[in-house]
């Protein structure tokens, strides 16, 4: 019988000093995803680097607190031209990954390209196409704002679809079949066809 995969919580962490995005979703590849909550830690820009990362450790302890995820997905911080930009991005990107690893959770980073590619189909889309498709695919009746919100839902998603199915798949593998079993995702994916929605992503 095909095995049905489990429905995987994920947080996604869109960072950033001034706004960090956060965004929750639950879901499963080739069914319908759920909104959990969305939002922003904000920190003011004339702060200490300092109290801003602490108040983003803050945040994000309250958000996995109350979202109790079971993976967090974080966009990989990648070079811009702006190097006091993409510094903050990476402090802040450290925090997050600190905070879902200090609790035991597994994390995952996706590229902006990779993200883009998962949820409008092209990895050159810009944020108004993400947030639009976003918005469809939770269902919502508004697109979530800020962008960094957004972007984190975004996030969430691609991990679901892309990071998490091969994982739960062999979880769930390995339960259906037992210890000697020996059923994989790969061997799943060859002999039963993907998932409805499943797309598979590029490693980073």
């Amino acid at each position: 019988m095909p095995v049905r995969l489990p429905e995987l919580r994920v947080m996604g962490v869109d960072p950033g000093l001034t706004r960090c995005g956060l965004g929750a979703v639950e879901g499963r590849p080739g069914a319908p995803l759920h909104l959990v909550k969305v939002g922003v830690v904000r920190t003011p820009a004339d702060d200490e680097i300092g109290a801003r990362l602490v108040a983003i450790e803050a945040g994000i302890e309250q958000w996995l607190d109350e979202v109790r995820p079971d993976a967090v997905a974080v966009e990989r911080v990648f070079a811009q031209h702006n190097l006091r930009t993409v510094m903050g991005t990476a402090q802040a990107s450290a925090v997050a990954i600190l905070c879902a690893s200090r609790r035991g959770l597994p994390v995952a980073l996706h590229t902006p390209s990779e993200v883009k590619a998962a949820i409008t189909g092209s990895g050159t889309a810009d944020k108004r196409q993400v947030g639009t498709m976003v918005t469809r695919l939770l269902r919502l009746d508004a697109m979530p704002k800020p962008a960094d919100a957004a972007d984190a839902l975004a996030l969430a998603i691609c991990h679901i679809w892309r990071g998490g199915a091969q994982n739960r798949l062999a979880e769930a593998a390995a339960r259906a079949t037992g210890a000697g079993g020996g059923v994989t995702a790969a061997a799943y994916f060859r002999g039963r066809g993907r998932p409805a929605g499943y797309s598979r992503g590029t490693t980073k």
